[in-house]
C-alpha cells in the first residue's frame, strides 16, 4: 500500500490517503484512494487528449502583383 497526503474534505484536513486493495489490478498505481482517517474514497484521473489540428483546409493563397 501507498500513502500520500492529501486534503480530505469529509475530516476538512490533510489527511493520510492509501490505496485500497484493487480489484481491477492497478497495485500500487490504482487511481483510487482511501483516506484513512474517515474512509472517505477519492478517485485521481489523469487524462489524456489527443493533438488537434489548429490550421483549417483553405483555398490555395493569394497572388502577389508585381509592382
Amino acid at each position: 500500500m501507498s500513502d500520500r497526503e492529501l486534503y480530505c474534505d469529509t475530516c476538512e484536513g490533510v489527511r493520510p490517503f492509501e490505496v485500497p486493495p484493487c480489484a481491477d489490478g492497478h497495485g500500487a498505481a490504482c487511481p483510487e484512494l482511501a483516506c484513512t482517517g474517515c474512509g472517505a474514497a477519492m478517485l485521481i484521473a489523469t487524462f489524456t487528449f489527443p493533438a488537434t489540428q489548429l490550421t483549417a483546409r483553405r483555398g490555395p493563397a493569394p497572388r502577389r502583383r508585381a509592382a
